[in-house]
């Protein structure tokens, strides 16, 4: 009887424990179908959504299970009469029913999670075509940006508000990862390799960028800003950079190469 109540919890648990996995990948298929996962607007909602939904589910599960835990403290205390050593005994149902309720719960809750954590993460995988994109080398110790136009800026990455920024993200030396606290996004670059990562400023302002990888000696201090200015500023900004990529573009005088003589003032003087 017991070889067989343990192969048969055995089995319910090996079970429920591949359910999370298989509702998860079918809950996003079906959203997918439906044109339910339609492209986040701002990923940084999207994670602090997911963060309170997650910070709810545990308080409530754990509240609930330290109550029971409570209550069986208290049903089972110590009396008068009961000697040390002895427990009530189960009944095979009670038994499985105490394995496999608190399984099915947890896996509920994994389940739950997990969907919700993973069509998130295909979404925010979808960036909007409408973007600014702008490539990222990091090394020991700047962040270098290089707009399509050939603007380069370090350690301060202008954006406009109100439009999706991408950045393309390589490493000319070793392990580094663009970390933007405010707006919830944080990526690896790395040599020889194209990361990613995108993120939708709103307002006007200035954010905190960090390195959030280990990369040498000078770590701490391999920081920068993202400065987020309204689409007027943006487009001055920008015209002035342009203006002056133009003018440095353009050889000095004193660079030119010297031209072939020519004229009378280049002809040899008579003889007298």
């Amino acid at each position: 009887m017991h070889e067989r109540l343990k192969r048969v919890t055995g089995g319910l648990a090996a079970l429920l424990a591949a359910v999370p996995a298989w509702a998860a990948d079918a809950y996003v298929a079906a959203k997918a179908g439906s044109g339910q996962l339609a492209a986040i607007a701002d990923p940084a909602r999207g994670w602090d959504k997911l963060w309170h939904e997650v910070i709810i589910d545990i308080t409530v599960i754990g509240i609930a299970f330290a109550l029971v835990t409570a209550y069986f403290v208290w049903k089972y205390r110590r009396r008068p009469g009961n000697e040390v050593g002895q427990s009530p005994k189960l009944s095979p149902a009670a038994a499985v029913a105490w394995v496999v309720i608190p399984t099915f719960v947890f896996l509920a809750d994994d389940l739950f999670i997990a969907a919700n954590g993973w069509a998130l993460w295909n979404t925010y995988r979808d960036v909007p075509a409408d973007r600014l994109e702008v490539k990222l080398e990091s090394g020991m110790y700047s962040w270098d940006y290089t707009y399509a136009n050939g603007v380069r800026t370090q350690n301060q990455l202008i954006v406009p508000a109100g439009k999706p920024v991408m950045l393309r993200m390589t490493s000319r030396d070793t392990l580094h990862s663009h970390f933007i606290p405010d707006f919830r996004v944080k990526e690896d670059s790395m040599p020889g390799r194209v990361t990613y990562l995108w993120f939708h400023p709103t307002k006007p302002g200035e954010h905190l960028v960090t390195c959030a990888e280990f990369c040498g000696v000078m770590h701490g201090y391999m920081a920068g800003r993202v400065i987020v200015k309204s689409a007027d500023d943006y487009a001055a900004w920008m015209k002035q950079e342009e203006t002056l990529l133009a003018a440095a573009s353009v050889p000095a005088e004193s660079d030119k190469p010297a031209g072939k003589p020519t004229g009378k003032a280049d002809a040899k003087p008579k003889k007298t």
